[in-house]
């Protein structure tokens, strides 16, 4: 099959649908045969989890193709839809690396940059949701920081070059409702961050070995990151000196979704997660305001939530 059948095939058959989620795991050059099994099973748990989201599935990297795996990614993001209520969930599954400079993740074949992946991205009006599980991916978080973007990087820096772990739990944590922080009946991205970051740290207790990887979230687009011992719950404790915080683009985003939550019209579930993060900012401002003027704001708030609810269950 030549170039331009290959291209062809992608954008018949690698386009979303608007009200559907994406993910795409793309499994970088493994280095070795035993890396090289451990990414491959990573991967198909989130596969598995894109299956029971009932969510289209791409995966780049692990069957060959006449493309390179480089031009599949920027292939598959040029007929991804680009506005939508949506998200993109990009998991990249490998290894990294930065020279002081660039940070890359490590592909068969030409590598991409933090920057080259920021510039492909610019395209999408919708969430998106960037897990870099690769050494070396601390970089990529202030690269990627954007407006209703979560970038999930696997080390604090790019100085941190040893193999990561933290792949492995957070694939294995993004379904599992045993780490439901919030009690209600989902996994959302934070609350895969903060139980795949604790299982880090217990591999390296136990071991009795210093840990050589330290997770960060960023979803408020400062590009700063927030590591997991910064929550409490899904609660940031701790905020940057300009008072933002990160995590509530995060705990919004589940891939799989409780039944309850897929019974929700996406345009509820956009206005919904709007009116809760207004709650948010305004718990962040209580220190600032009155108290009356600060429960005369969440009174208004609440009450638009539950006649919103109220809304649905008519509809029912």
């Amino acid at each position: 099959m030549n170039t331009t059948l290959v291209i062809a095939a992608l954008m018949l058959f690698g386009s979303d649908a608007p009200n559907r989620q994406t993910v795409i795991t793309v499994v970088g050059a493994p280095g070795t045969a035993e890396y090289g099994q451990q990414f491959v099973e990573w991967a198909a748990r989130w596969e598995t989890a894109a299956k029971q989201a009932n969510a289209d599935f791409i995966s780049i990297g692990i069957s060959e193709n006449e493309l390179s795996d480089r031009e599949q990614l920027q292939h598959q993001f040029e007929q991804l839809t680009s506005e939508s209520t949506e998200p993109i969930w990009l998991v990249l599954i490998g290894h990294g690396t930065f020279d002081s400079k660039v940070a890359k993740f490590n592909l068969r074949g030409k590598d991409v940059t933090a920057s080259e992946l920021a510039e492909w991205l610019k395209r999408f009006n919708r969430p998106v949701a960037v897990i870099n599980c690769a050494s070396a991916s601390g970089p990529f978080v202030n690269k990627l920081a954007s407006k209703d973007r979560v970038v999930v990087a696997s080390t604090k820096s790019g100085f941190e070059h040893n193999f990561a772990r933290f792949g492995d739990y957070i694939s294995q944590a993004i379904s599992d409702t045993k780490y439901d922080l919030d009690k209600d009946d989902q996994i959302s991205l934070l609350e895969a961050f903060i139980a795949a970051s604790s299982r880090v740290d217990e591999f390296y207790t136990q071991e009795g070995r210093l840990a050589t990887e330290h997770a960060l979230i960023d979803d408020n687009g400062d590009g700063r990151g927030t590591p997991a011992d910064w929550f409490r719950g899904v609660r940031a404790t701790k905020a940057a000196k300009d008072g933002k915080v990160d995590g509530q683009l995060a705990n919004r985003l589940c891939l799989v979704r409780s039944e309850q939550e897929n019974k929700l019209p996406a345009e509820i579930r956009t206005r919904r997660d709007a009116l809760e993060a207004k709650i948010e900012v305004l718990r962040g401002q209580k220190a600032t305001m009155s108290v009356d003027a600060y429960y005369a704001q969440v009174e208004t708030l609440i009450v638009e939530l539950a006649e919103l609810y109220a809304t649905v269950e008519q509809d029912d």
